[in-house]
Parts: structure tokens; sequence; C-alpha cells
């Protein structure tokens, strides 16, 4: 035991007059060590401490530290960079840290991540959109919204709040979408902006009375049976009653 003290002591004292960014990759240091000298660096914006974080993003213990450290430096590049990443968590917390920046250069590659095959990376890019207050990003959120699937579901969510005929003029295309869940968001832009020009295919849906399981695909196979018709009939009501 006597001899593990002495061996263990010199340890310690090494790590402790190391520097921080010497730290966060020292594979003799544990997870809470390394993560610790990761939030001292919080707030250093020079060279070397910005290139250590774009490094750290790729280990998963220093993930959410390092984005959060660049975003809070302002350090777009690394954050940029890292949406190339082969790793689907780095893309995905690149996109999300990038978009709190509301940068208008930054639609572009958000947009793109935004249809990343990776669920997980377009719902955090999509996230990084909704971030946005300047009107510029309506467009964006538009195509998106076009191409339906969860993001584009989430993206038309976003797009009614801030461009309510913009939306509305989506969901009516989305009503001829394959996919139910497109439909289902479709027809409640479509009961809270629509108008009665949108009834004749509101009541097409309605008269069909047919139940309409999501697809497992898209993540809603273990929910109970979803009626078209009585969602139909639902914005109808909502129509009328304006």
């Amino acid at each position: 035991m006597k001899n593990l003290i002495l061996c263990f002591v010199p340890v310690l004292a090494i790590a402790a007059d190391q520097p921080a960014i010497e730290k966060l990759f020292d594979a003799k240091l544990n997870a809470t060590q390394r993560a610790t000298a990761c939030f001292q660096l919080r707030g250093a914006q020079d060279a070397g401490t910005i290139a250590a974080m774009g490094r750290a993003m790729e280990d998963p213990g220093l993930l959410s530290c390092a984005a959060e450290n660049l975003r809070i430096a302002g350090a777009v590049a690394p954050l940029k960079e890292a949406l190339s990443s082969k790793n689907e968590q780095v893309r995905a917390t690149a996109a999300r840290s990038l978009g709190s920046f509301q940068r208008l250069d930054l639609l572009d590659p958000l947009s793109r991540a935004a249809q990343d095959d990776n669920l997980l990376v377009a719902t955090n890019a999509l996230a990084g959109l909704n971030q946005y207050r300047d009107p510029a990003v309506i467009p964006y959120l538009a195509a998106l919204a076009r191409k339906g699937g969860m993001a584009g579901d989430m993206a038309i969510d976003r797009l009614a709040e801030m461009d309510a005929p913009g939306a509305l003029n989506v969901a009516r295309d989305l009503l001829a979408s394959p996919q139910v869940p497109d439909k289902l968001y479709a027809m409640r832009i479509i009961g809270a902006h629509g108008d009665p020009s949108d009834l004749p295919s509101l009541e097409k849906i309605a008269a069909s009375g047919r139940e309409n399981l999501a697809q497992r695909s898209r993540g809603f196979g273990f929910m109970p049976p979803i009626s078209l018709s009585r969602a139909a009939e639902t914005a109808i009501r909502s129509i009328e009653s304006r």
C-alpha cells in the first residue's frame, strides 16, 4: 500500500502542474479531470485554445463543454468545420451551437445540415435555424418544410410563427404527401390559417373515413391508429368558426 501511495502522489502533482490544454488530451487523467480542464478554459479566445476545443469536440466526454466554449468565444470557424465530422453527435452539436450566432452566412450550411441523412443531425440543425429571428431564414424554412419528414414538419411549425401565409401555401402542398405525419401537420396549419377555399380538399379527406397508421420509419410505429378524416374535420370546424 505504501508503494502505491508513493507512486500515486507524483502523478497528482504532475497533473496539477500541467497546463489545462495538455490535460484535455492526457490519457492518464480521468474523465472528470479532463472535463474540469475544459471548463477552466471557458472564455479563452487565443488561437491555441480555440484549436484545442475544435479537437476536443471529437471526444465524447468533452464534446458538450468544447462546443459551448467555442460558442462563448465566438469561434464560428471550428464549429462550422465540425459540420463535416464523421461523428453524427459532433455534427448535431455543432449545428445547434452555430444557430445561436444567427449569422446570415450560416444559413446555407445549416440548411444543408438540416437535410442530413441522420435524424439527430437534421433536427438539431433545424433547431439551430429556429433560433433565427431575421426574416432571411424564411425561404430556408419553407424549402425544408416542402420536403416533409420530421425536420420538415418542425420547419413548418416555425414557419407558421414567422410567416403564416407562407406556411399555409406549403401546408396546402403537403396535403398531397404520402406521409401521414406530413398531412397531419398540414391540416393543423390549414385549420389555423386557412380559408373557405381549403374546405373542398379537407372535406374530401374527411369523407374518406379511413384510419391511417403513421409509418414506422418516421418513429410513430408505437402510436395507436391516427384518423386523417377526424383531423380534417377538426380543421374544417376551425375554418368555419372564423
